[in-house]
């Protein structure tokens, strides 16, 4: 089990595809230049946190765009490591938006990182109700909890629907054969 929960936490922490959960922000600031080091998928350094930083103490930023840097930031953070300050921003997040997708989606990461698949599993439905732009990632995060927590029929299904939503995506698919379909009587 350990080796998938680090590929999750390792694709939605440090790979941009298929990990873009980042959240948009329009315009020339460094709430923008935040969003595209998240988005970039390479390993963020010291000066991309600080540009996270600076907008969110400097610039008058809209509701959205605050919230959108917080995941930011947070995703730069846990591509960093730093667990519990990723795990700070992405709450901040859902304390200022409840309804922001991304921010339940790079929550449960950061539990499957810490191997609680229990408090995993409801933040990836969460995100998934609330419309994530990355339902993929959701439900194989979703499947990891599940199967870690010994519900093996709804990590076959999450997996399988990962592997529908983008099927050049090749992890859910090695996961799947793992499983045998058995018809009961």
């Amino acid at each position: 089990m350990i080796s998938r929960k680090l590929l999750l936490a390792a694709l939605l922490g440090a790979v941009a595809v298929p990990a873009g959960a980042s959240v948009l922000v329009i315009g020339n600031s460094s709430a923008r230049a935040c969003y595209e080091a998240a988005d970039s998928g390479l390993a963020p350094d010291v000066s991309d946190l600080r540009t996270c930083d600076e907008a969110l103490r400097n610039e008058a930023l809209a509701a959205h765009d605050v919230v959108a840097t917080h995941v930011n930031r947070g995703i730069l953070r846990l591509r960093r490591n730093q667990v519990d300050l990723a795990m700070a921003d992405f709450d901040s997040a859902i304390r200022l938006d409840p309804r922001q997708p991304e921010a339940y989606l790079n929550k449960g990461a950061v539990y499957i990182r810490m191997e609680n698949p229990t408090a995993a599993l409801p933040l990836f439905t969460a995100a998934l109700e609330r419309n994530t732009s990355r339902p993929e990632l959701a439900h194989y995060g979703r499947a990891i909890a599940n199967e870690t927590l010994g519900n093996t029929r709804a990590a076959y299904d999450d997996y399988r629907r990962a592997s529908e939503l983008r099927p050049e995506w090749q992890e859910p698919r090695v996961e799947l054969r793992r499983f045998r379909v058995v018809e009961q009587p």
